[in-house]
């Protein structure tokens, strides 16, 4: 069965929310299961590490993670901290089968002369030998001959599934990647929480079967905390006897988007993935959908990304 079969059979199985997947089954912690659209199944909910530093903070955060229940890790070749994720992972005793890694390639490893050697060394940071998930982190550069390369990747084995991160800068470089590739993403990486619920892009990826995967579920750094101050969603977190980031994360499960908040307090880790408990009602779900203004925390506009992340390079 080639790719494009597997994408139309797998789409058949779709539901509405989130953008793509539908779930199935969950791991022993609760966390449901999303089928993505070449049928590989992906925890929904998991541990972000963006800005944890190399060593021991990152290695601690996703060891305590995974102790926790966690089974989804996402880190990045820019986050500079994937061999405390691959220590952590492998010192876990947990079988490797068992945990969902994410990594991300950045623009200076897109195209044809340098992608698959990014992509063995990605591997040998992380101490695998193959990786569940990897974007291409940012619209800028060679990304067309960046994704033709995860193409060739995912094919080979080496790779599980494939995505884009930050590709909803606007539809034209959006559609630049998704209309003239022969595999459609599983995933998209994009800013979404309650006050940017990015509506229009739920309904694209609706159409094209993508897997929507949320960072600063909870606002990011940069909210200083506005959204978990947020008088309707602490209204609700009161009536269920839960905080305000588990009901903002409950919110994203059942919206149907994966999340992957970042932190490394051992009990905010525990509290974060403490959500599979309790429901949050139509009506609830309602007076959040009310709190959508689209306001975005990451709002550097296509030109200065441009010039900041095409012109930086990471060398390993």
């Amino acid at each position: 069965m080639n790719m494009k079969q597997m994408f139309l059979m797998a789409a058949l199985t779709f539901g509405a929310g989130g953008g793509a997947a539908a779930q199935s089954n969950t791991t022993k912690a609760g966390v449901p299961m999303l089928t993505l659209n070449n049928g590989v199944q992906m925890p929904q909910f998991g541990l972000g590490v963006y800005s944890l530093k190399e060593g021991d903070e990152t290695y601690n955060s996703v060891l305590t993670a995974l102790k926790d229940g966690y089974r989804h890790i996402d880190t990045a070749h820019a986050y500079q901290n994937e061999r405390s994720v691959g220590r952590a992972i492998k010192d876990s005793g947990i079988p490797r089968d068992s945990i969902w890694i994410t990594s991300k390639l950045w623009p200076n490893e897109y195209g044809a002369d340098v992608t698959q050697e990014a992509i063995r060394k990605m591997c040998k940071r992380l101490g695998v030998d193959y990786i569940d998930m990897v974007y291409l982190h940012q619209p800028v550069g060679d990304y067309i001959g960046g994704w033709r390369e995860l193409e060739k990747a995912q094919k080979a084995g080496i790779i599980r599934a494939i995505g884009i991160s930050d590709f909803d800068v606007n539809d034209s470089i959006f559609n630049s990647l998704v209309e003239h590739v022969d595999v459609i993403p599983q995933t998209i990486q994009i800013e979404c929480h309650p006050y940017a619920q990015r509506k229009h892009w739920q309904e694209v990826c609706k159409r094209h079967h993508i897997q929507i995967e949320c960072w600063f579920p909870l606002g990011g750094r940069d909210s200083h905390g506005e959204i978990l101050r947020d008088p309707v969603i602490n209204d609700i977190a009161k009536s269920h006897g839960k905080t305000a980031a588990q009901v903002i994360i409950r919110w994203h499960i059942q919206k149907g988007f994966s999340v992957i908040p970042g932190t490394s307090d051992p009990s905010y880790i525990k509290e974060n993935i403490s959500v599979f408990d309790f429901q949050l009602t139509d009506a609830e779900m309602a007076r959040i959908a009310a709190l959508d203004k689209e306001k975005r925390y990451f709002n550097m506009p296509y030109e200065e990304q441009k010039r900041m992340f095409g012109g930086f390079k990471l060398w390993d």
